[in-house]
Order: C-alpha cells, then structure tokens, then sequence
C-alpha cells in the first residue's frame, strides 16, 4: 500500500480536488468506449487483436522485428478493430441512424475543438456520450477534461513546449542520477587523466554512507538498490498489462518502446514521491493514457506522448491518491469511507439489494470494489470499453470519483436478479469476474443517479 501523499500543480488543483499539493518540482511554477466509442455492440461481437500480416490472432509476421514502422502503423490501426458479426435478418435502419449519429457526434466535436476558446461544459456534454475513435479527437479531449491543455487553443503550443521540456529535463536530471552516482561510487582507483599508471593505485576515501553495505536512507547503494527493486517490480507489471494487445504486449520493437515509456514514466513518479513510489496497479491505470495519446494521428502529439501522459497520469491520481494510503484507510478520504459511500449508495437506491449483500451474504464492499475503485474499473472490461468508460469519467461535472461510484453502483444494479438469487460464493466470484454487459446501458443506470445521497433514485426497470 502507498505510505505518503502526493502533491499536484496549482493548475491541476481547478480541475480536481487537490490531495496532491505540488506532485512535481519543476513543474509548480506554472499558472497553472459501451465496447467502443460511439458504436453500440451487441453480445456476441468481440474484440480481435489483428497481427502485422493482416490475419487473426493466429497468424504470426516475419517482419514482426524488422519493420518499426509498419509494426506502429498496424498497432494504431488494428490493435482494436472490432470483428463484424454475420448479418442477420431485419431492417438496417438502426445501424444507418447510429452511423448518422456517430457522424454527427464527430462533427460536433471537431467544431468545438476547433473553436479559439473550448466550451469546457459542452465537451463534457459531448465527451459523456462517447468520443469517436481516431483523428485524436479523444486525445485532445482526454488533454483539455484533465486540464492538461488550457480552453485557449493560442496558450496550447506554448504549454505543450513548456511542459514536455521540463518532463524531459527531469527524467535526465532523476533518472539518470542513480546511475551516475553508482558509478561513482564504483571507481574506487585513482586513474591518471592520460591513463598512464605510474605508481600502484590508490584507492579513494569513502564516506560510511557511499559503503554498499550501508544501511542508512541517504546511502546511494540504499538508493540504488530501492531503485533496482521499483524497477522490477514495474518490469513486471508492465508485462502483465493487457496481454492480449500487441501495442502493450510481445517482443516487437514498438511493444518494447511502449513498454520504455511507461516504465520511465512510472519510475519517475516513483522518484518523485519516495514516500509513495510505485504501486502495484499504477500501470493499469497509466495505460488507456499512453495508449490514446501514442495513437494520436497528429506525429508530433504522438512522438510526445510520454511527456504528456506523465502530466496526465499525476492529474488523473490527483482525484484519487488517497484510497493507496494505508495510513489514511480509516479517514474521510480514505478507501473505507470511498467504499462506504459505495454502500449508502447502493441502499439509497435498492434496499433489498443492499441487505441481500451486506447481511444475508454478507458480500462487503471490501471484497470486490476495492480494485473497481482503486484501479479506474480497468481490471473490469475489456479496453475498447475501458476508453468508453473513461470518456464519462473524466467529463463528469462533479469530477471522477462521484461518476465512478454511480457506475460501481450501476454495476450491482444491473446484475440484481443474479445476485438476489446467489449465496456468499456465487455473488462473490460473479463481481470478481464482472459479466459483459452493454456498456451504453450500464452508464445510463449509473446517470440516473443523483451525486446527493438523499435524492438518490433510480427510475429504471431491471
């Protein structure tokens, strides 16, 4: 579990509550998909992840280790392609109106992205609904609903430059320090600047803290070695992340570069925050960011993405770091309370399913919202609807944490007969293993929810 606090930027703090203060040095001194986007899928399609030689799952292509650049271009467009399900019988008009509206959507949002200043609440309007795939519609939208990017398109270049520079000099400045400082503190000889050893060797003075078998905190061995175990952990993690995804996953040159990044982008938020370093998970939510700003089609927006994703990722915990606390567990804004807000929810809007679970199977909340919580719904659904997800996340009015639990909320709701009718084992492993479920209708349940517990209601038939 997390042992501090972080710290956010002032400007993050007008975006979202600030239990961060200022996360990153150097950077406070600034002013501060529903499986898809747009597209309804019905039971039965399913998500195919396409290999470079333009077949299946199965296929497998020579020039997987060649070609970088046909690698990235398969990755950003087929990663994700949806796999058609066979035509069936009725009247097409329902897919001509979804197409019409899709296109619509689209439009709405390349006009309001195009405009000198960005109506932040009508994005939020347009982003609830979905945000389309490609173009880097979702990239720019995800930046400016983050407060990444100001609503003044004329302030954009100079805070993208601004703030990509000061990512790059500090992953330099503390991410390359450990290493210079173990090498340092391995040249134990005296060398003569024209390599020429005169006389024997004399070793240098070092200080009791510089010993590698030195326990104190301020040791650079003490340093190097929690640095080495951080990094593995994250190794590790990194390649558990959506194993199903070749952009993530694999050993083809552009996995490896994706996997880099987010290594360095973790590590260095780590470093930043000793207190708090990494924790198991991180990645999980790190990787819808990385992934919509890598696949940005705008080349530069793209070549940037780990500097951007950095800024982002820090913006995203700021509405949510408490819950990693182990300290703060039994405070107002620790997971507990998070969790037991969860459950006045839950009564507020269906009684005999909240006393079905908390007393007759006794199913806490502790037991399976923990890691909906903790990790963004991202152990939950599949990516594409991941995106979708996050779309109404991060354009919520009253911020992520409140829409978040309408959907947690919305998640019981929606599976209330199943659960009615199971015992402690049954409803546990069914909310472990959430079934698939039509996420359009899963975020109109969660909609329907009032932000106030005691307006809480839910006009809907399940």
């Amino acid at each position: 579990m997390l042992k501090g606090k972080l710290k956010l930027p002032d400007k993050a703090k007008r975006a979202f509550p600030d239990r961060l203060g200022s996360l990153v040095a150097g950077f406070e001194d600034k002013e501060e998909e529903n499986r898809g986007s747009d597209l309804v899928f019905e039971s039965g399609e399913e998500l195919e992840t396409i290999q470079p030689n333009g077949y299946g799952s199965g296929g497998e292509s020579e020039n997987d280790e060649d070609d970088e650049d046909y690698d990235e271009k398969v990755d950003r467009e087929s990663d994700l392609r949806i796999r058609p399900k066979p035509e069936r019988e009725g009247p097409g008009s329902v897919s001509v109106l979804a197409a019409i509206a899709a296109d619509d959507k689209r439009s709405d949002l390349e006009y309001e992205l195009s405009q000198p200043e960005i109506n932040l609440e009508k994005l939020q309007r347009i982003a609830s609904s979905g945000l389309p795939d490609g173009g880097g519609l979702r990239a720019t939208a995800w930046k400016l609903l983050l407060g990444y990017l100001p609503p003044s398109r004329d302030l954009w270049e100079k805070e993208l430059i601004e703030n990509r520079l000061k990512y790059a000099k500090l992953k330099e400045e503390l991410l390359s320090q450990l290493t210079r400082k173990k090498v340092g503190a391995l040249s134990y000889c005296d060398h003569p600047a024209d390599g020429v050893v005169a006389g024997p060797l004399k070793r240098h003075e070092i200080s009791e803290e510089d010993h590698p078998l030195s326990l104190g905190k301020a040791s650079v061995w003490h340093q190097y070695f929690q640095h080495t175990e951080i990094a593995e952990q994250i190794d590790r993690d990194l390649q558990r992340t959506h194993p199903d995804l070749k952009f993530f996953s694999g050993d083809s040159s552009f996995s490896r570069k994706h996997r880099e990044s987010m290594r360095s982008i973790l590590l260095l938020f780590a470093k930043l925050n000793p207190v708090i370093r990494y924790v198991q998970g991180m990645n999980e939510v790190l990787a819808p960011i990385y992934y919509v700003f890598s696949t940005d089609t705008n080349e530069q927006n793209a070549a940037n993405a780990e500097a951007d994703s950095f800024s982002c990722f820090v913006r995203l915990l700021s509405d949510s770091v408490d819950h990693f606390c182990e300290q703060l567990d039994n405070s107002a804004v620790g997971i507990l309370s998070t969790l037991s807000r969860l459950s006045e929810l839950l009564k507020a809007n269906d009684e005999e399913l909240w006393r079905h679970l908390e007393f007759t199977t006794k199913v806490k909340p502790q037991y399976y919202a923990f890691r909906w919580i903790t990790l963004l719904l991202t152990q939950e659904f599949n990516f594409q609807c991941i995106m979708r997800i996050w779309d109404s996340l991060l354009s919520s009015p009253y911020g992520v944490q409140d829409m978040l639990l309408k959907i947690c909320c919305a998640m019981l709701l929606c599976v209330k007969s199943r659960l009615l009718s199971g015992d402690f084992v049954a409803n546990l492993k069914l909310l472990q293993n959430y079934p698939d479920i039509n996420i359009e209708h899963l975020l109109q349940v969660a909609r329907d929810l009032s932000s106030d517990p005691s307006t809480y209601r839910l006009s809907l038939t399940l």
